[in-house]
């Protein structure tokens, strides 16, 4: 059904755990929004696809293949199929949009 969603109300932080919110599940890909309260996080995983992160509210530590990263509300950042990542609320908690394409 096509309506107008507020993105700040999709998900709410929860005291001390990851929320998670599927909007979109379709054979070619997903999106998702999350919110993590401070000090949560992913552990690290990997996928066999490209995924691109979308922080919406407060500031992401996002690690990938190693290297660190700070993604702040507004910006994004991709995840490349096959390389490790993890994703951590260090300094504040934060929202975000996961957007997964699956390629052949």
């Amino acid at each position: 059904m096509a309506k107008a969603l507020d993105i700040q109300k999709l998900v709410d932080y929860q005291s001390g755990t990851v929320v998670s919110r599927e909007v979109i599940k379709k054979e070619l890909g997903t999106v998702t929004f999350f919110a993590f309260d401070q000090g949560q996080g992913l552990s690290e995983h990997s996928a066999p696809f490209d995924a691109m992160v979308q922080v919406i509210d407060g500031e992401a530590e996002i690690t990938i293949s190693g290297e660190k990263h700070t993604v702040r509300a507004g910006e994004i950042i991709i995840m490349p199929a096959n390389e490790p990542h993890a994703l951590q609320a260090e300094n504040s908690h934060y929202k975000m949009i996961l957007t997964m394409i699956r390629s052949d």
